[in-house]
């Protein structure tokens, strides 16, 4: 059966700023307080995604989030008018403000978990919105996501919503950033593959305690019916090095997997039992730390690329303008180039994201369809030239060039985002989405 790949990119919100938010991700702790660029952020991933359609690649877009979320402000106790919630949370607790004002939801790869209709046991496309327990700044993300996704794909007869698993450690879900597809082309029935960090009675051993559990892996899987589920772990080693997510150490399209050595836990075993479910035809390419170190492969986010099928054969790799700048990890492409089936590699510039620790990968949610499945997708989301052009000026109109933290309180701000959200959801005609539009 016949099937085409959609990817569906964050926009980038106006509140996008470097608050350090995330443990493990040593680019987010780097940036830390620095000043941000929420114009440039979403202007670079408008121009990723045209990198996307040149190639032809299907895409559509998700809308930021409200932020700053004075709702979520005011259930920590802040009270009092928009400025008074600001202007108060800033002064006592700047690192909620900082956590409510996120624009993380921009990183699409941690919306959701999606399984592809060959995999599973009814045939359709199965969601399930990521619940981030670990993190209050992504926690705030799992009711709007929900929202969001049954409205772009509302037919029952297609899709199916799953609730986000019950926010608590013991089953900690960060989405599709911990999950990968194996088959021999797009269409045809695969084996997906789940990779977690520890199980719910480990508090992890490493340095920085892994995000993905076990249990929460296993639990997407059975809501979705996948009929070929595999489960790896991650190593604490790549953890430790930074890659808080396996989209960090590892990347995987239709019959290819191009995968850091330290990616998983037990190394060539684990490589063995993907090899024994996928049966032949899969083409495994592992880079040894010898040719990339661990910090590097992070310092690039060479795994974090985007490696997609073409419409005439073959695949790209569209990977962070980083990997042309560190020498180790354009050598790592360019021999690439000579075994995968690479017919193109472009590099973008995404620097705003990569500084908070989210590369091109991050920003996409990828989704299978087969035939008539685009047609049921809500139109409004689907990205043509138009649509590029009327969100490139609608980034103009509303973003300011340049945010800090200190900014955050700023109740101008809140007034710009919601004039922004309130004007694209419009524009991707959702409708009333955001809690302050009701």
């Amino acid at each position: 059966m016949s099937a085409v790949e959609v990817n569906f990119d964050g926009l980038v919100g106006p509140t996008h700023h470097y608050g350090g938010l995330g443990p493990g991700n040593l680019a987010s702790a780097r940036s830390r307080g620095e000043v941000s660029s929420p114009r440039a952020a979403a202007m670079q991933g408008l121009a990723k995604i045209k990198v996307m359609m040149d190639l032809g690649v299907r895409q559509a877009v998700l809308p930021p989030h409200e932020r700053p979320s004075v709702a979520a402000l005011r259930s920590l106790g802040f009270t009092g008018g928009d400025r008074e919630v600001l202007e108060n949370a800033a002064r006592e607790a700047p690192d909620l403000l900082s956590a409510c004002a996120s624009a993380s939801a921009m990183w699409a790869a941690n919306a959701a978990t999606v399984s592809a209709p060959a995999d599973t046991t009814d045939g359709r496309v199965h969601f399930t919105p990521a619940s981030f327990p670990a993190e209050l700044h992504r926690t705030l993300e799992t009711e709007t996501t929900a929202a969001v996704l049954r409205k772009l794909f509302a037919d029952p007869t297609r899709f199916v919503h799953h609730k986000a698993l019950p926010t608590c450690a013991w089953l900690s879900d960060e989405g599709a950033a911990n999950h990968m597809r194996l088959a021999r082309r797009h269409g045809e029935p695969g084996v997906e593959i789940f990779v977690y960090g520890r199980t719910a009675r480990e508090d992890g051993l490493g340095r920085y305690r892994a995000r993905q559990t076990f249990e929460a892996s296993a639990a997407v899987a059975r809501l979705h019916g996948v009929r070929r589920a595999l489960f790896l772990r991650q190593s604490d080693a790549a953890i430790d090095a930074g890659a808080f997510h396996n989209d960090v150490v590892a990347v995987a399209n239709e019959n290819v997997l191009l995968h850091h050595e330290a990616a998983f836990a037990d190394g060539e075993a684990e490589i063995a039992r993907i090899r024994a479910a996928c049966g032949g035809g899969l083409e495994v390419f592992t880079i040894r730390a010898g040719e990339l170190s661990l910090k590097t492969a992070v310092d690039s986010y060479l795994f974090n690329s985007q490696l997609v099928s073409l419409p005439g054969g073959g695949m790209a790799l569209v990977c962070p303008e980083e990997c042309r700048e560190i020498p180790a990890a354009w050598s790592v492409i360019e021999r690439l180039r000579d075994t995968v089936p690479l017919r193109e590699v472009r590099a973008v510039g995404v620097r705003q994201s990569m500084r908070n620790g989210g590369g091109p990968a991050c920003l996409r949610l990828r989704v299978l369809l087969e035939d008539g499945g685009l047609a049921a997708v809500h139109p409004g989301a689907m990205v043509d030239v138009a649509l590029l052009a009327r969100l490139a000026a609608w980034v103009e109109r509303h973003y300011r060039d340049r945010l800090s933290p200190h900014d955050l309180a700023d109740p101008q701000l809140l007034e710009e985002s919601r004039a922004a959200l309130d004007e694209v959801s419009g524009i991707l005609g959702l409708g009333a989405i955001y809690p302050f539009q009701s």
